[in-house]
């Protein structure tokens, strides 16, 4: 497979089932921040993770799965009688039951959550914090994409408890690690 293909060089790139669309749109930069955060994902796994080395895993692959959904022309999906023309993965009901019992799992063995908390107190944990971040923009991306253009609604439920996922792994971590979870207090001269 040659890597370089040239048909990108006038800023249009293929979607899955040949249409062409301009780099800059909406479903480009959706399955992009996809990637992106599959990177970071990446990052997180290949640090201090503990447990969730395997999670993790299942996760970029999960990720490569709703990036084909991203990609691929909703119109080019599916014949008009409503079957499927392309044949492409999906996100199913028990890839979001595993991120929730994960989830669960983890907040059993933490402390009750009083306070907002402060990104930060060990790289590992400022890694998923910013993992989660990439998250949310994709999931805000997805949701944009998702009025113009809609698609299986297991995407957005799946990025909507990853991030959930990615902050339970942050104070996990934090605890793990022993690293200091620093409460975010309101100043008193900041309230109205």
């Amino acid at each position: 497979m040659k890597i370089y293909t040239k048909t990108g060089d006038k800023g249009t790139t293929a979607l899955f089932g040949g249409t062409r669309v301009p780099k800059h749109h909406i479903r480009i930069e959706t399955y992009g921040t996809v990637d992106e955060l599959n990177s970071w994902i990446g990052l997180v796994r290949d640090q201090e993770a503990g447990d969730q080395q395997k999670i993790l895993l299942a996760i970029q692959d999960r990720l490569f799965t709703l990036g084909a959904i991203l990609a691929t022309d909703p119109e080019k999906a599916m014949l008009k009688s409503g079957k499927k023309r392309l044949d492409i993965p999906t996100i199913s009901p028990e890839d979001v039951e595993t991120l929730e019992k994960e989830i669960d799992r983890m907040n059993e063995e933490l402390p009750p959550m009083t306070h907002f908390v402060l990104p930060g107190g060990h790289t590992t944990v400022s890694y998923c914090h910013i993992t989660r971040c990439v998250c949310r923009r994709a999931e805000r991306l997805a949701t944009q994409l998702y009025d113009i253009e809609p698609f299986d609604d297991s995407v957005l439920q799946y990025l909507n408890r990853l991030s959930d996922y990615l902050f339970v792994l942050a104070r996990k971590l934090s605890h793990t690690l022993k690293a200091e979870e620093i409460k975010w207090v309101p100043r008193k001269g900041d309230r109205g």
